[in-house]
């Protein structure tokens, strides 16, 4: 029987409960590259990665999932990855962040992506779910075999608290109908370490940045950011579009869509000592119990039959978008999803349609889009005339366009 509990307010789309809301992203983005590095970085990376039991000792396992034969070459069919970023203080550096020393000890998912892999042909969807947005949490197994109760109406980062990473998947599922294969989870640490490991990220801002909340000060213009400069640009919300969340989320897809060009365009993939540092990074957050996986991800071989699916997909089939939400009536700080629009979305991609985006690049105006990347050096693009016009309230763009960031007025 489900029930409800009491909504817990916050300011408007989300105040932060914690210093360190979004920047894990970086950290879960690298997992996702760890993967692409896995599948063609060579076999002294697969060696490391195979070397160790560790991700297979801390594997979970998610309850829709099913054992995979094991096989060589790229994984068949569709793939649901989800990636969780947990907004936990552990292994995180006070001197940085002062405020994570009076942390609540809580651990949320205040990052939720879920990657659809289509098959033949190849295709890309990142859908980015907000972390204020009120859904239904499913009954969700406890760790010592019993089930926790369902609740009705809650907010989506309130999963991974409730049940875990397994939880957060349930609720996943049911949000978009789909099932997930993968699962990983990223706690939030070690995003300088890895924007160092792949040499930095070029991204563009529309007029000068000066937002006091995470030290972020950038001049309009193009920049490669690494380090410190990287985190502060993925954590910031108040410099940015209206200053929400959903607004962030935009800027956080301008970061993982000039990502994927380096990675694609051989600027890191090129280049095995980047590829070693960048694996070598992402096993000790194994080791360090930053990183979450489910045991089917764990396997490595896993990791390179993923990998090989992703690798040369075209730009204009790698398309970020956002769940769609409205404003929730009873309560402005949080949204509501447009479940009507959202089928669209997810029966084009269990469908595997190509899809043509009709909206902003931004619900509030966190990015717009400036420009064209060039060519994929991959193979030519799918033809699109099975393509799928998505509503207008699901905004997004592709790793084709080139955004810029919108400062704050």
């Amino acid at each position: 029987m489900s029930r409800k509990l009491p909504r817990v307010p916050l300011a408007r789309h989300g105040r932060l409960r914690s210093p360190r809301p979004l920047a894990q992203i970086a950290t879960f983005l690298a997992a996702l590259v760890a993967v692409v590095v896995v599948g063609v970085g060579g076999t002294a990376v697969f060696a490391t990665w195979s070397a160790t039991d560790l991700v297979q000792q801390k594997a979970i396992t998610l309850e829709s999932s099913k054992p995979l034969p094991p096989s060589i070459g790229e994984i068949e069919g569709g793939v649901n990855l989800l990636l969780v970023g947990t907004d936990s203080c552990e292994g995180q550096d006070v001197k940085i962040f002062p405020r994570c020393a009076h942390d609540d000890g809580g651990e949320r998912n205040d990052v939720t992506m879920l990657v659809h892999i289509g098959d033949d042909p190849r295709r890309v969807t990142v859908v980015s779910f907000p972390r204020d947005m009120i859904v239904p949490i499913p009954s969700c197994p406890s760790s010592n075999g019993s089930r926790y109760q369902a609740m009705s109406a809650q907010m989506l980062n309130s999963s991974y608290e409730y049940g875990g990473l397994a939880c957060t998947a349930l609720t996943v599922e049911n949000l978009s109908g789909v099932d997930i294969q993968f699962a990983a989870a990223i706690r939030w640490t070690g995003v300088i370490n890895m924007s160092d490991a792949i040499g930095g990220v070029k991204v563009c801002v529309a007029g000068d940045i000066n937002d006091s909340n995470t030290g972020l000060h950038l001049k309009a213009g193009e920049h490669t950011l690494k380090g410190t400069k990287a985190l502060q640009f993925l954590r910031i919300r108040h410099g940015i579009g209206d200053g929400s969340d959903l607004g962030r989320i935009s800027n956080q897809q301008q970061f993982m869509s000039s990502l994927v060009r380096k990675l694609q365009s051989g600027g890191v993939l090129g280049d095995p000592t980047k590829l070693f540092a960048l694996a070598t990074t992402a096993l000790q957050q194994v080791s360090n119990g930053q990183l979450v996986l489910d045991e089917n991800l764990a396997n490595p071989t896993r990791m390179v039959q993923i990998a090989m699916a992703v690798k040369s997909v075209p730009y204009k089939d790698i398309v970020f978008v956002q769940y769609p939400t409205g404003t929730d009536p009873a309560d402005e700080s949080r949204v509501l999803p447009i479940t009507s629009a959202a089928d669209t979305l997810f029966a084009a991609l269990k469908a595997n349609k190509a899809l043509n985006l009709t909206g902003k690049a931004s619900p509030v105006n966190g990015v717009d889009v400036t420009g064209t990347a060039e060519a994929s050096p991959g193979p030519s693009a799918s033809p699109s005339d099975d393509a799928v016009d998505l509503p207008s309230s699901i905004t997004g763009s592709t790793a084709a366009e080139v955004t810029c960031t919108q400062p704050q007025h």
